[in-house]
């Protein structure tokens, strides 16, 4: 699946199935949908990486740096400066993990 087709999926389907997605391509779906909690828990039930820069995401969008921190970490990930963009970073991840 492309950038363009995920983002546009995002935005514009209300469902979509979503269990053909990785974890962290899920907890990013439902980040663009609102549902916070159940991002959260689809980046907590990956134990890589990935899901650990989605985790990590999450905590910063949350306002939780010092939790974000320990994620991006885990995630081998440097956490962006406040000014990012909480955008600009899941279209970075979201182009990141369509690639693998």
């Amino acid at each position: 699946m492309s950038f363009d087709e995920f983002n546009r999926l995002t935005l514009t389907e209300e469902t979509v199935a979503t269990e053909k997605l990785s974890l962290p391509l899920q907890a990013l779906w439902h980040d663009n949908h609102g549902d916070w909690e159940k991002a959260h828990q689809c980046a907590q039930a990956d134990a890589g990486k990935d899901g650990a820069w989605v985790h990590a995401y999450l905590h910063r969008k949350e306002g939780d740096r010092e939790n974000a921190a320990y994620w991006y970490a885990k995630a081998k990930q440097a956490m962006p400066a406040e000014s990012v963009s909480f955008a600009s970073e899941w279209s970075e991840m979201t182009r990141a993990l369509l690639a693998r």
